[in-house]
């Protein structure tokens, strides 16, 4: 069994359990994770976040998961030998949860074949820039050293390769010739705020549709990729 401490517990709230059952993986602040509660709060997200999990201890979004009494673990990668049997941990804790869709939300591992094909085109990530362009580490840096004239994020299904999986959804913003890291960065988190909830609903109807490289969205949505 994996070490975990656990910071809150299972909701008791009976009307959510037929409701998509959400893993989320996350690393650092989890602001996407509030934004996820939070249109979960607000009625515009059919889901519940039955377990967050975390592989550092201090991650603030374990204690935005505590102030929603969801379920939030520390598991430690310390304690197991491989990056596979680290996400067999995981997976284990995902299927204790009963969860149905895995995201990835400021999660700073590489997730393996382990995990990804128990999940197949049910893990969602949402990174800082218009896939295909600056997959990886720092991407509002490669951006602005590029000189690019428009970032943005994408949501795309997960697959094998790092920042490469099927596209769901990206949104655009501009770069402006004065940006910063953190001016380029606070725009586009804003938009993968709105635009994280809205995939997830989509999902959640059923309105998504892998084949290949692509992905299909049913037709009369609402979703919006700009403002």
């Amino acid at each position: 069994m994996p070490r975990e401490e656990r910071s809150s517990f299972k909701s008791s709230d009976k009307s959510s359990e037929a409701s998509l059952r959400l893993g989320v993986l996350a690393s650092g602040r989890g602001s996407n994770l509030q934004s996820i509660l939070e249109a979960i709060a607000h009625g515009e997200l059919s889901a519940r976040v039955a377990v967050v999990i975390s592989n550092k201890k201090e991650a603030q979004a374990l204690e935005r998961a505590a102030r929603y009494q969801v379920p939030a673990l520390f598991v430690d990668p310390s304690h197991f030998r491989s990056r596979e049997e680290y996400d067999a941990a995981i997976l284990q804790q995902l299927k204790e949860y009963g969860v149905e869709l895995v995201v990835l939300a400021g999660y700073m591992r590489l997730v393996t074949h382990t995990l990804i094909e128990a999940y197949r085109d049910r893990i969602i990530n949402i990174h800082p820039s218009l896939l295909p362009a600056f997959p990886g580490m720092h991407a509002h840096r490669q951006a602005l050293e590029y000189g690019v004239r428009v970032s943005g994020c994408t949501l795309h299904f997960v697959d094998e390769e790092m920042d490469h999986g099927p596209i769901i959804a990206q949104a655009a913003v501009p770069v402006f010739e004065d940006d910063t890291e953190e001016q380029l960065s606070e725009r586009i988190l804003a938009e993968e705020h709105r635009l994280l909830p809205q995939v997830l609903q989509l999902y959640a109807e059923g309105k998504l549709k892998v084949e290949g490289r692509k992905v299909h969205i049913r037709e009369n949505t609402s979703l919006r990729t700009t403002r």
